[in-house]
């Protein structure tokens, strides 16, 4: 199973981006999808998650600013940022709980990263 993530790039602040990301190989069925980033000397934290049914969770940081969506049928997620801050800068990375066969185990499965930079 692979992530292939894109759409990252460098923007003012108060601009927009939006980081798509796109899972394919073995693949029987995906949970939870997420967004992840990792700052500049800092640990990486959650951005935003999605489950299968479409519920989402938000960091504060975030919340009202970006929103995440995901396409089931294509096996995709999309994170939409808008209003973006300087603190935003970061490698985001996406993520996807992947189920590969019918009776098997859920294994966590990461993309490879796409850099936001946010000038102020």
């Amino acid at each position: 199973v692979q992530l292939q993530a894109c759409g990252g790039g460098l923007v003012q602040a108060g601009g927009s981006l939006r980081l798509s990301c796109a899972a394919s190989g073995s693949i029987f069925r995906i949970d939870d999808m997420g967004w992840y980033r990792r700052a500049p000397g800092k640990q990486r934290e959650l951005v935003a998650s999605i489950t299968s049914g479409g519920s989402t969770n938000y960091a504060d940081s975030v919340k009202g600013r970006f929103t995440i969506s995901r396409d089931n049928a294509k096996n995709t997620v999309s994170l939409q940022m808008n209003s973006l801050k300087p603190e935003d800068t970061a490698v985001y990375y996406c993520n996807a709980d992947v189920k590969r066969r019918r009776y098997g185990l859920t294994a966590d499965y990461w993309g490879q990263g796409t850099e936001v930079t946010v000038s102020s």
